[in-house]
């Protein structure tokens, strides 16, 4: 069994921070996205995890290593923002037999088992949304197999949005699919996009199911960033009751991740605050936030706020998203 994970995304949305560091590597709930990402694969045997890095890719490995050393890992380089299916094309080399495929700036909920036990020979992992057009969307039958995958449909009435999991039976027949994709150039908007291989292979007379999520959260801009830390917090993730972290004189409001190096003094912190590694919040207010690593907050009141690294504020009263080295000072 082996993971795929494209990663190679620029994370425009999530400017500043990602001026700094891949959008995978932004803190929330204590850990790097990608953190999560790889946790809901620790009961699952994998012989290799594939990274298909990019912008400021070179920050992947060191992680990866210093994290989940246990996994055997292979860095492919995609350079040319041009699509999904460009993204697993450029790891043909490696891909074959079973495979899983995520998108990893997403948290999710899913039975990964499942999908690896099914009676088919790809699974969708999809999630019902409100407003379809901006996803790839599953068009199933009446017995639960998938018809036709369709990127961003024009049309409301199919809600079933494929929500970047995804199970293979054999890798190669998916490679097979992108190379015909790609010799017909099917893109949309110059990306070539999974859901259209996924077509080949129906065509071709593949079978492919979906599983459905329990739980679909979106890392890809601050506010829905920070509705996941919310989240995930509420869901395992707070450790209030365990950290020692060093407090002065100070109330702490559950959830929250506090690092066992950050100081809090005279202050309040919570509820879904994230207090990293070597932190000092004194004489403030920090609800709904993350401050990343080596920052410093002095009087002040943050809310639905996301720090950078080795930020400096003193003085301010509100909401701020504000990426590595800099200063608020009022």
């Amino acid at each position: 069994m082996k993971l795929i994970l494209p990663v190679a995304g620029l994370g425009t949305r999530m400017r500043p921070h990602t001026w700094s560091r891949p959008k995978v590597l932004i803190d929330v709930a204590g850990k790097p996205v990608l953190g999560h990402v790889l946790d809901q694969f620790a009961d699952i045997e994998l012989d290799e995890v594939i990274f298909i890095v990019g912008w400021m890719g070179d920050q992947i490995k060191p992680y990866v290593e210093a994290n989940y050393s246990k996994y055997r890992t292979r860095y492919v380089v995609q350079d040319q923002p041009i699509g999904q299916s460009h993204a697993i094309w450029l790891a043909r080399r490696y891909v074959s037999g079973p495979c899983f495929i995520v998108f990893a700036d997403t948290i999710t909920r899913i039975n990964l088992k499942a999908m690896a036990a099914a009676d088919a020979d790809g699974v969708l992992g999809v999630w019902e949304v409100e407003d379809p057009r901006r996803f790839g969307i599953a068009f199933t039958r009446p017995d639960g197999t998938v018809e036709r995958c369709v990127e961003k449909p024009t049309t409301t009435e199919h809600r079933l949005a494929i929500m970047g999991v995804y199970f293979l039976r054999e890798g190669g027949d998916l490679l097979a699919a992108i190379e015909e994709q790609m010799t017909r150039r099917l893109t949309l908007k110059g990306e070539f996009f999974l859901a259209d291989a996924f077509n080949i292979m129906l065509a071709r007379g593949a079978r492919f199911l979906t599983e459905r999520m329990t739980v679909w959260h979106d890392c890809g801009v601050p506010q829905y960033h920070l509705a996941t830390n919310r989240w995930l917090l509420e869901n395992g993730c707070d450790n209030s009751k365990i950290t020692f972290a060093r407090l002065i004189n100070s109330k702490i409001i559950p959830p929250v991740y506090l690092s066992d190096d950050c100081v809090i003094e005279d202050s309040t912190v919570g509820p879904h605050a994230v207090i990293k590694r070597r932190c000092y919040v004194v004489n403030s207010e920090v609800q709904d936030s993350i401050v990343m690593a080596d920052s410093i907050v002095r009087d002040s009141k943050l809310h639905g706020s996301l720090i950078g690294e080795r930020v400096e504020i003193k003085g301010y009263t509100g909401c701020l998203n504000v990426g590595d080295d800099c200063q608020v000072l009022v």
